[in-house]
């Protein structure tokens, strides 16, 4: 799968919804970011994106937290652009 509009999940504003494109960090934190289900295409909701505070998100019913510089290492996609193109060609 191939995603051209990536950007960094650290600059999601509050309340949005976005796909994960990819990570781009060594094995060991993919592997930690993974064994905590933020994995290929998986969707994300940003919970709280405010400075100063946590950077809070919801993935699969459970929230956690991230690190600012491990949050701007998981690129991720408009989940918008996906449900519109799914409406246009016919798909649910």
């Amino acid at each position: 799968m191939e995603h051209k509009n990536t950007h960094p999940l650290s600059t999601v504003r509050s309340g949005k919804k976005v796909r994960l494109a990819s990570i781009e960090a060594g094995h060991g934190l993919n592997s930690r970011l993974a064994s905590m289900g933020l994995v290929s295409n998986v969707e994300i909701t940003v919970i709280n994106n405010g400075h100063p505070g946590p950077f809070i998100i919801n993935v699969k019913g459970s929230r956690m937290m991230l690190g600012r510089g491990m949050a701007h290492k998981i690129m991720v996609c408009s989940c918008d652009h996906e449900e519109n193109h799914s409406r246009l060609s016919g798909q649910s």
